[in-house]
């Protein structure tokens, strides 16, 4: 007897019981919450040769971008490899070979396609979104869910997702109401969605409506926190508003408390990390040792990585510990990534490896260097993938930059950009004063 999933689609060596397991797992994934990975064992323990309870294992290994998790699911992939018979299956099978090989624009789009031809798996929906944010396409996050929202209805299991990712993706389009009224949808329907008090979240930071956006984060934060995978990447940006109203012991407390109070040995969060830090660093606060801690967690992340995202923000930990080296090994590492032939290679060579050397420069205090080389990749730096709240950390550098290479047309000019995108926050009125009263230069030669 074939079994199949919820939507209809038939599971090559399922049973009825490790269906049921492979649909908590992807519940769980869906919501961002516990350990969906454990559950999916679960389903493959209970049906060895379940084709697409490996592939979702595959996936799930993906999606935190962890050097070992690339492996994770080159494994997977080999074993659903002899087991997955239907075209569906076997279109999951190549994105997942194709994302495991380091080719995330190539598997992207077989995953377009899929999305196309079968709107209703919602696995293949929330890849692609999150492959998308890899690779900075912030067009297809918003319209690979367009597509496929008319397709549902809201009686659906998992349909709050949908407007939850749509509103991202609107966000980073910037169509700010409308991702504002989405976001706020998908938290009615599922309340603590974290995907949607993500996307309200960079709503709100992007037009620097910080009381609001902190009013969101803090009226109820348990109901978004709890056993949430996201739980420390939204208390991030809980504190981004704190720090742009000048309240720093509020983001030095959430820093010690929920983003790194107990050192998550993840990449994703010491990013998160490495950004707020970096960010204290260029208002010139002293942060004691908490870089020299993250330094280490980063240097023992296992394996070289396959998104040079990542690389950048390690350096970002390894400049401000004074761990020259280990900023050489990195750049190395990158240097190599660009030469490549996969979507790293274009992570790297673009992005990454000249906003790295940047880091470098700043912090051997060779600003205008820094400046120089920030400049020209601020434009396509979505090419490396992240958000845009994620990415202006390479804005706030090259305008300390300026200001510290006695740079001031150039500090006139970025501040004045920040302004006119951020009109009501505090820090970029004061950034833009401070450009307007530092004496006149000629341009730097």
């Amino acid at each position: 007897m074939t079994v199949h999933d919820r939507e209809g689609l038939a599971l090559t060596g399922a049973t009825p019981e490790s269906r049921d397991l492979f649909e908590h797992a992807l519940d769980l994934q869906r919501c961002y919450l516990g350990d969906p990975l454990e559950a999916m064992d679960r389903a493959i323990a209970a049906a060895p040769g379940f084709a697409m309870a490996h592939i979702a294992h595959g996936w799930m290994s993906l999606i935190g971008t962890e050097p070992q998790g690339f492996a994770s699911a080159r494994e997977s992939h080999a074993r659903a490899t002899a087991l997955a018979a239907t075209p569906h299956e076997r279109a999951h099978l190549e994105a997942l070979g194709q994302l495991a090989g380091g080719h995330f624009h190539a598997s992207a789009a077989t995953l377009q396609r899929l999305s196309i031809d079968y709107p209703r798996d919602l696995l293949a929906l929330q890849i692609g979104h999150h492959i998308d944010f890899f690779v900075g396409d912030a067009r297809m996050m918003r319209d690979r869910i367009a597509r496929a929202l008319p397709e549902w209805s809201e009686d659906r299991p998992g349909y709050h997702l949908l407007p939850a990712m749509h509103a991202f993706g609107l966000e980073e389009c910037g169509d700010y109401a409308f991702a504002e009224r989405e976001g706020r949808r998908a938290s009615a329907l599922h309340p603590g969605d974290s995907w949607a008090q993500h996307a309200v979240a960079h709503v709100m930071e992007m037009q620097g409506r910080l009381k609001e956006g902190l009013a969101w984060m803090r009226d109820d934060p348990e109901l978004w926190s709890k056993d949430s995978l996201l739980a420390i990447h939204n208390w991030w940006h809980t504190a981004l508003y704190h720090l742009d109203l000048g309240e720093i012991d509020e983001v030095l407390a959430l820093y010690d408390g929920p983003i790194f109070g107990a050192q998550p040995p993840f990449v994703l969060p010491l990013g998160d990390a490495a950004a707020l830090l970096w960010r204290l660093m260029l208002r010139g606060v002293d942060v004691g040792g908490r870089w020299t801690v993250l330094a280490d967690l980063w240097s023992k992340v296992e394996g070289l990585s396959l998104y040079a995202f990542n690389d950048a923000h390690a350096v970002m930990a390894y400049v401000a510990a004074g761990r020259s080296g280990k900023v050489a090994e990195t750049l190395a590492v990158l240097e190599e990534a660009a030469a490549g032939s996969n979507s790293n290679a274009i992570f790297s060579g673009e992005v990454a490896l000249p906003a790295a050397r940047a880091f470098a420069a700043f912090g051997e205090g060779d600003h205008a260097r820094a400046a120089a080389l920030l400049l020209p990749v601020i434009p396509v730096a979505n090419r490396f993938g992240g958000s845009h709240a994620q990415r202006d950390v390479l804005d706030l550098t090259l305008i300390e930059a300026a200001f510290r290479a006695g740079d001031s047309p150039l500090a006139r000019a970025v501040t004045a950009e920040r302004l006119a995108a951020k009109p009501a926050s505090p820090f970029a009125g004061s950034l833009f004063r401070r450009a307007r009263l530092a004496p006149s230069a000629a341009p730097l030669d």
